[in-house]
């Protein structure tokens, strides 16, 4: 049997979660399966970039396209540059994107134009909010798919409703907690976490995690100003761990705004490494975020979230998970943590086929398609 060559992409530390159990699965039961990993380097911290590959038994890429920064329309012209000599000189028979970054988008367009198959993983996700970078991405890339694999039932629909066939979908579930199961027993003790990371604290009753890197949130300073005030009194009633994204870091001392921070009892780090962070988001009481990925991890984990945007694109963490939806209107995000540390928070479930073999059947489904 002749192999078949799927290029897959990696961009962005998200992506990096969502094809390590891919490539596994692959590597297990995708015997006519050729995988070619292609990193854009859209996260370009070489450091980082690294301890993940390791730390989730990431095959190193075959390619590296070494992208780097710049705009949304530079990053996304690059990549699609330097992208179409790839599938010129590989001549796949497919490629795989993940998620809703630039590089999803940008490889997904070059190879629909040269006339190879498009595989999307974690299609039909929509928070309706087109300011949202990711939200073009995602309804594009889906545009543009001819296989479609979904993390929830209603995804679907968002794909119905937007005209693509229910003959290209398959909802397989979500390969984010398929990395979250593989390596939650990995994890360290929060105490051996926190020594590594230079931080000599004692957290014996308790504490709350941060993450806060959109730029809707940290990009304007009167609202970033207010998020850190707002943190800053939560942590006042219980400590809160904030590994601060450079991006972030650098809006923070921008703005001048450390001051506030050193007001309450945050507790600052660099960012940190998967399974570092995933040992401290799986002991915290609650978790406060505008990350997509951290909502459907809390859940899976069953650990409260508050999720600091006026939208999601995974409102089952919602519906059947513990995420609730706060915006960033100081009352609000106050009361959400509030209630959480007085009566526990919502305890939620699992979604269906969130199970850890999401993989297993996305590779099933390329066994056949390919």
């Amino acid at each position: 049997m002749k192999m078949k060559k799927l290029c897959c992409v990696v961009g962005a530390r998200p992506n990096f979660m969502k094809i390590a159990p891919i490539m596994r699965a692959i590597r297990d039961h995708g015997d006519g399966i050729k995988p070619i990993i292609v990193h854009t380097g859209q996260h370009y911290d070489e450091a980082m970039n690294d301890t993940f590959f390791k730390q989730l038994e990431i095959p190193l890429p075959d390619i590296h396209l070494d992208v780097g920064s710049g705009s949304h329309a530079i990053q996304t012209a690059e990549i699609m540059k330097k992208f179409e000599r790839v599938i010129e000189q590989e001549r796949p028979d497919a490629i795989l994107v993940v998620g809703d970054v630039n590089s999803t988008i940008a490889c997904a367009l070059v190879a629909s134009k040269l006339g190879v198959r498009v595989i999307h993983v974690e299609a039909g996700l929509r928070s309706y909010d087109r300011t949202m970078p990711e939200e073009i991405n995602r309804i594009l890339t889906d545009q543009l798919s001819d296989l479609l694999f979904t993390t929830e039932e209603d995804a679907e629909l968002n794909l119905s409703r937007e005209g693509i066939s229910s003959d290209k979908v398959r909802f397989v579930g979500n390969v984010m907690i398929d990395s979250l199961f593989h390596n939650i027993e990995k994890t360290d003790e929060v105490k051996d976490i926190l020594l590594r990371n230079k931080l000599n604290v004692v957290l014996n009753d308790g504490y709350g995690l941060i993450t806060l890197h959109r730029p809707s949130n940290v990009d304007n300073p009167e609202v970033l100003c207010n998020l850190l005030t707002t943190l800053s009194g939560i942590s006042k009633q219980i400590p809160l761990l904030f590994p601060v994204h450079p991006r972030t870091a650098q809006k923070i001392k921008n703005a001048n705004l450390q001051p506030v921070i050193d007001d309450g009892n945050i507790i600052c780090t660099g960012p940190l490494a998967y399974l570092d962070l995933l040992g401290l988001m799986r002991k915290a009481k609650m978790v406060l975020t505008d990350s997509g990925g951290i909502q459907e991890e809390t859940t899976a984990l069953g650990i409260p979230c508050v999720t600091l945007r006026e939208n999601t694109e995974r409102p089952i963490t919602i519906t059947d998970g513990t995420n609730t939806l706060v915006g960033i209107e100081h009352k609000k995000i106050l009361e959400a943590s509030t209630n959480i540390l007085m009566d526990g928070g919502k305890s939620g479930r699992v979604p269906k086929l969130w199970d850890g073999h999401a993989a297993d059947r996305i590779v099933k489904e390329l066994n056949q398609w390919l």
